[in-house]
């Protein structure tokens, strides 16, 4: 029988699992684009976004709809995932 060593990750290995491969998508509201994203415009209060963000949590885009923000991973050779 062979005996296989599972080697723990660290946190930091841990926080960039999946980095450049994976991401994932989140409804965000209008009013919170500026703290995501501080360059963007002004967009009018109460509208539902969503939000592109990397593996470790990092915003990568926004959208008006979920379709356009899983296009945009499609685009970047992303892989999304579903967060529970």
């Amino acid at each position: 029988m062979v005996e296989s060593k599972v080697t723990p990750l660290t946190s930091e290995q841990f926080a960039h699992l999946g980095d450049g491969a994976i991401a994932y998508v989140k409804p965000i509201m209008s009013e919170d684009v500026k703290a995501l994203f501080p360059q963007a415009p002004e967009i009018a209060p109460g509208l539902k976004l969503f939000a592109l963000y990397s593996a470790h949590g990092a915003p990568m885009a926004v959208t008006q709809s979920r379709d356009a923000a899983l296009a945009n991973a499609m685009e970047n050779e992303l892989q999304t995932v579903s967060l529970h």
